[in-house]
């Protein structure tokens, strides 16, 4: 067993592991780190606990300190910034008329490097963008370039909902999401009205999609014959969260009434995996930051293309 502690970076992203040493660390704490990138500083998600080694890939990064109100000042001026950041770099692409949008910039802890992010219809030649930014930020200058998912993710929004979007709150990471997954939910299969604020189909279409698509392997189709307390019929819809069937009951040669079922009343046994685990008790905590070592990354979430570094001599 290995005792870790799980950091993050940024809002809803990635949570990694790191080795504690002999300090000892509660929820909310900040910690500075060691990466891939140099020292960073992160807040920790995860306290002190042990995970079995299996889970684990490579060789955990150790941590250097707890962060002091000195190291947390210098973070708080590093995000305070950003904003000033990004509309000088955004200025510098008009300029030069590069067709790029900056979305997000991020100073890395001891400020020897700025990290922009933006996005772009095609491929941008930024290299002479490089050279001018060099010279007032006086420090390394890398851009990436990401998709527009990493945008909404970055920038947050309320969706469709009327809700933050998910994958500024909550989410730590893009899951798959298919069409499918509206289907076995019944949603309208309008691109419209299921995709979000970045014009994807939304996050969210993959929360429930397990609980349905298991429950669509027992609950009658439509148009199908069953058999209620009341006689034959033909369903006609269905309810998937509260496991009810309406059924339209052939009651003579000219009439027919329209009633409510459960599925034990049709004679349908609710059947569903089990999913729990012995390692979480299947809260899924550990498996969310399950073989994130920070010595296979630096610590960013954006889908990146890096194409240019300049370090001002």
């Amino acid at each position: 067993m290995s005792t870790i502690v799980g950091v993050q970076f940024r809002n809803t992203g990635k949570i990694y592991y790191f080795a504690p040493g002999k300090l000892t660390f509660a929820k909310g704490e900040g910690a500075i780190v060691e990466t891939a990138r140099g020292l960073e500083y992160g807040e920790v998600m995860i306290a002190n606990c042990e995970v079995d080694e299996s889970e684990i890939k490579g060789e955990l990064k150790k941590v250097v300190r707890k962060a002091t109100p000195k190291d947390t000042a210098n973070y708080n001026s590093n995000l305070a910034r950003r904003p000033k950041a990004i509309r000088d770099a955004q200025a510098m692409a008009n300029k030069r008329n590069l067709d790029m949008k900056v979305v997000d910039a991020e100073f890395c802890f001891d400020g020897s490097k700025a990290i922009f992010y933006f996005t772009a219809d095609q491929r941008i030649d930024f290299r002479d963008l490089v050279k001018e930014m060099a010279a007032p930020f006086h420090c390394r200058i890398e851009l990436r370039q990401i998709g527009i998912r990493d945008e909404c993710k970055m920038k947050g929004g309320l969706g469709p909902c009327g809700r933050v979007c998910c994958c500024n709150c909550c989410n730590t990471d893009f899951d798959r999401v298919s069409i499918k997954m509206a289907k076995h939910q019944g949603l309208s299969l309008n691109p419209t009205k299921i995709s979000g604020l970045c014009g994807r189909l939304m996050c969210c279409l993959k929360f429930e999609d397990e609980y349905y698509a298991e429950t669509l392997k027992f609950m009658p189709k439509l148009n199908s014959d069953v058999t209620t307390p009341d006689g034959k019929g033909k369903v006609e819809s269905v309810d998937m969260l509260h496991q009810t069937v309406r059924v339209r009951v052939t009651l003579s040669q000219e009439e027919s009434t329209v009633n409510e079922y459960t599925l034990e009343e049709l004679g349908i046994k609710a059947v569903y995996p089990d999913h729990s685990c012995e390692g979480c008790g299947g809260c899924g905590t550990k498996d969310q930051a399950a073989n994130d070592v920070a010595d296979e990354s630096d610590a960013t979430d954006g889908d990146e293309d890096i194409v240019a570094e300049l370090t001002e001599e």
